[in-house]
């Protein structure tokens, strides 16, 4: 972990280096459309944007904790509802179905209908059918939050889906790979700790900053 503690200056700097990997032109001349799947992201998203006038969203996500333990993450919904769950964890802690989707269910209406109302005032998720989707994160710890944008928006057939993420686990990077079109990153770890050991400096993104970020050139 030494090797990679501290690698990247901040998220300004990480969004940097990922323009230099993601085909840029690209990006402008289609007309991609960037999705955050995290605060963190979005701020990464405006970098990378920079100049270029891609519309920018962000699709909120809410995790699915284990009954008795906050800090295990057994699956995510997305604010399309769509659901992803690690079968291997549920199947381990003997994890009901119905617990599930019973959180599911009060995640969505409790936290990320707030959001909606609180972030976009209501409007609903950009609509990525036959366009070119690239989700950002400013890191990947369990994939959850990238592999729930995946199948929330590959329900809507787009025409193309990347994903750009400074640093990700390596075991991670495979697990995506067949499921998007490309992946643009910078480092993939084997031993993967947390995503803030490897940026010098990695600030909590206010309310403010995401409704700023939300409504800058749309």
């Amino acid at each position: 972990m030494k090797k990679y503690k501290n690698i990247i200056q901040n998220r300004k700097d990480a969004s940097s280096k990922l323009r230099d990997v993601i085909p840029m032109q690209r990006l402008k001349d289609e007309s991609w459309n960037l999705v955050a799947v995290s605060a963190g992201g979005l701020e990464l998203a405006s970098h990378i944007r920079g100049e270029f006038f891609n519309v920018i969203d962000f699709l909120f996500s809410e995790p699915i904790l284990a009954p008795r333990n906050e800090d295990c993450e057994i699956a995510r919904v997305s604010e399309k509802e769509e659901i992803v769950i690690n079968e291997q964890l549920v199947g381990a802690f003997e994890i009901q179905y119905d617990y599930i989707y019973g959180e599911a269910r009060r995640k969505h209406e409790e936290k990320i209908l707030s959001y909606i109302y609180k972030y976009r005032k209501g409007r609903h998720f950009i609509d990525v059918e036959d366009k070119v989707v690239l989700l950002i994160d400013d890191g990947s710890e369990t994939g959850f939050k990238f592999m729930t944008a995946l199948k929330t928006v590959l329900v809507q057939k787009p025409k193309a889906v990347y994903i750009a993420v400074p640093i990700l686990p390596s075991d991670i990077l495979e697990q995506l790979e067949p499921f998007c079109d490309d992946i643009f990153f910078l480092y993939d770890i084997d031993d993967y700790v947390k995503t803030s050991l490897y940026y010098k400096e990695f600030k909590d993104i206010d309310d403010e900053t995401i409704e700023k970020l939300l409504e800058e050139k749309q």
